[in-house]
């Protein structure tokens, strides 16, 4: 019998610890792939040629405040500006508070140039500017509602005291976010009774190397003043919204060392086990010549065997069953997507081998300093 061959007969000796063993490490390294996952979801949004362009003007206190309207004049000024659209968070209830996804006041002749990357259909567009009360959704809201052209919706207003019942004309696909419904500002100030405020200044720089100097061009032009503005890009923007739940990466990465740390216990309780039960073995492995680094090596490779099996199972089967259903629909629109990247898998693969690293170092080390005669005695 060859090396490897011994090496699976051990591991394969007591099968129901074997298949215990390795389904713990699976679910385990499952669980470590999917936080790992929603980390990514939440603390990296994706960024395209068109959003980095992008940038927010928002009051500077929180995004609680806004801004008065009359500042767009000034901000169109600014040189370096293409595009400057008001954009309010309506915030709105449809049907039931569990059909959350976001909704904007903007200016709807400016939306489809703002979001360039988007797929706007032209007659659908034409159709919405025309229609006061129309609006523009998001392929994934439209599928997962089950709505079509020409349906009409109410949104039961929550943080604005009034109910737009607007009229779907319009729908995008991909580029930014594809949950979004935008409806007319002007539309908005109507119910509103034309309070001359908005929420943000949406702004698309005319290039990237503008940015820098528009950032300060613009925070400089409102300091002082009653409603000073913070700008900036719109993945920071972004990421203030992940800030609101709180230290995101602590909790997450605090979990991730927790289930690690118990894994290790429950590989090394395992492996203690295995060797416990073939001191015998080892002891007549010794005698016939085998030296400790020998015997390190058969004690490893069962362990970062049985982890690594682990690993494969827990790791891709995390991808293959987000590759396989719709999390946007399984969250109520909490995640619009759920990809399990390269990087994460191999961070998975990568903690797998170090636990079976880990947790064999105490077991070989008894055994390295066992006694042959010792050995074969506990045995007797």
């Amino acid at each position: 019998m060859n090396i490897p061959g011994f090496v699976i007969r051990n591991a394969l000796r007591n099968k129901r610890r074997l298949i215990l063993t390795v389904l713990s490490v699976a679910l385990s390294l499952f669980l470590f792939t999917v936080l790992q996952t929603a980390l990514n979801e939440l603390t990296q949004p994706a960024v395209s040629e068109d959003s980095a362009l992008r940038l927010i003007v928002r009051h500077r206190v929180s995004l609680a405040n806004v801004l008065p309207v009359k500042y767009q004049s000034r901000l169109e000024q600014i040189p370096g500006v293409e595009i400057c659209s008001k954009f309010t968070w309506f915030g709105g209830v449809y049907i039931d508070e569990k059909n959350f996804f976001p909704q904007f006041a903007c200016e709807a002749d400016k939306i489809a140039r703002l979001f360039s990357e988007a797929v706007f259909d032209p007659k659908q567009m034409a159709d919405f500017v025309q229609d006061k009360a129309g609006c523009v959704v998001g392929i994934k809201t439209m599928r997962r509602f089950g709505w079509k052209i020409g349906d009409k919706i109410t949104l039961k207003g929550t943080l604005w005291e009034c109910d737009p019942e607007l009229t779907i004309r319009a729908v995008y696909r991909e580029g930014i976010d594809e949950t979004d419904l935008f409806f007319h500002h002007e539309y908005f100030d109507e119910l509103t009774g034309d309070l001359g405020l908005t929420g943000t200044f949406w702004i698309k720089a005319k290039n990237a190397e503008a940015i820098p100097d528009l950032v300060e061009r613009i925070d400089r032009s409102f300091r002082n003043s009653d409603a000073e503005t913070k700008t900036e890009t719109e993945r920071a923007f972004q990421l203030e919204f992940v800030s609101m739940f709180g230290n995101i990466k602590t909790l997450v990465g605090s979990i991730s060392l927790v289930i690690v740390f118990t894994m290790i216990l429950v590989t090394a309780s395992t492996m203690s086990m295995a060797i416990r039960e073939r001191m015998r073995e080892i002891a007549i492995l010794k005698a016939v010549g085998f030296d400790g680094v020998q015997l390190l090596g058969l004690i490893l490779s069962e362990s970062f065997g049985l982890s690594m099996a682990g690993g494969f199972i827990g790791c891709f089967g995390a991808w293959l069953l987000f590759n396989h259903i719709n999390v946007y629909e399984l969250t109520d629109g909490f995640f619009i997507k759920f990809e399990v990247t390269p990087h994460i898998l191999a961070g998975g693969m990568m903690v797998a081998a170090i636990l079976g690293a880990a947790s064999c170092v105490m077991p070989a080390y008894n055994t390295i300093r066992m006694n042959i005669v010792e050995g074969l005695k506990e045995l007797d």
